[in-house]
């Protein structure tokens, strides 16, 4: 039994590897609109909402540079 609790552990180890870490904003929105996704398939509003207000959150925000004149 205990090789199995073993490589049981050992694979799961190597399936979480580098996983669930955002390299950069855009994964971090595809995740979270995924995952609104499926809160609105599911009727989840309350999750649903609560997700939007991450995306909006995290959206980047680009603002006019300054008039040099």
């Amino acid at each position: 039994m205990p090789d199995l609790s073993f490589r049981l552990s050992r694979a799961l180890a190597r399936g979480r590897a580098d996983k669930g870490v955002p390299r950069n904003r855009a994964e971090v929105l595809v995740a979270l609109l995924r995952k609104r996704a499926e809160a609105h398939r599911l009727g989840m509003d309350e999750r649903e909402r609560s997700l939007r207000d991450q995306i909006t959150w995290s959206l980047p925000i680009e603002t006019e540079p300054a008039d040099a004149d």
